[in-house]
């Protein structure tokens, strides 16, 4: 049938289109090849053209600006979350199942990232984590949440280990739970003021160089928002 025959011939020309650009050097920004140019040297249609480099643009690999020409893209994670997003909200919406993955995930990725960082923080490092926890606190005692604040202190956690994409990822993790938690309007975390003392917790291992019990604390965290995902949605149905 033609429809199962014309998939694979897309995939391959995506790929072709995808390794011109690393045996090119092409980095994000960078022009591609005009329509023509690539049609001349993968020896295909325009048609066949266009539709690979729509496939990679869904992908972020290329970057369509119509009217100035096509150009690498940022191959960021956002097709990741957008998928991620999707899937979780495909779930009936009383399943806790699909926010506990996300954290799951999440958990693990930080509880063994936290004990690569925590003898090696520098006292700036440690200061600037408790800047952004004295701020939580504050915000605690109002009452208020902090998302943005939350996000801050993990990035900061992180960054001195140099790894690009660790930001990225948790972010990716970090803002589909967002994503999913707006969309069904449930509140996702516990309250500020606990929020802030499990930060805190966290902090007071990072400067014992506490590598167990900064882990521990980082579990704590986590599973308490599971336990509240878990709560709300059972409260829905």
């Amino acid at each position: 049938m033609p429809g199962m025959s014309e998939e694979p011939r897309n995939s391959r020309i995506q790929r072709q289109v995808m390794q011109l650009i690393l045996d090119r050097g092409l980095r994000a920004g960078a022009p591609l090849p005009t329509e023509s140019e690539l049609m001349e040297d993968l020896g295909v249609s325009r048609n066949s053209v266009r539709e690979a480099l729509k496939a990679l643009q869904a992908l972020d690999i290329v970057d369509i600006r119509h009217g100035y020409g096509t150009y690498v893209g940022q191959a960021s994670l956002t097709p990741l979350v957008d998928g991620l997003t999707f899937r979780a909200l495909a779930r009936d919406d009383r399943d806790a199942g699909a926010l506990a993955e996300i954290l799951q995930v999440r958990e693990v990725l930080e509880e063994g990232l936290i004990r690569r960082v925590t003898a090696t923080l520098t006292a700036a490092e440690l200061d600037r984590l408790e800047g952004v926890v004295v701020r939580m606190e504050a915000a605690g005692r109002a009452g208020r949440p902090f998302p943005e604040l939350d996000r801050q202190f993990h990035e900061l956690l992180y960054a001195s280990l140099g790894n690009a994409l660790v930001p990225q990822l948790l972010g990716a993790f970090w803002t589909v739970f967002r994503r999913v938690c707006g969309a069904r309007g449930r509140p996702d975390d516990p309250s500020p003021e606990l929020t802030a003392r499990r930060h805190r917790d966290i902090v007071t291992a990072l400067r014992a160089r506490d590598v167990e019990g900064a882990q521990r604390a980082m579990a704590v965290h986590f599973r308490g928002i599971e336990a509240r995902a878990v709560r709300e949605s059972r409260a829905l149905g």
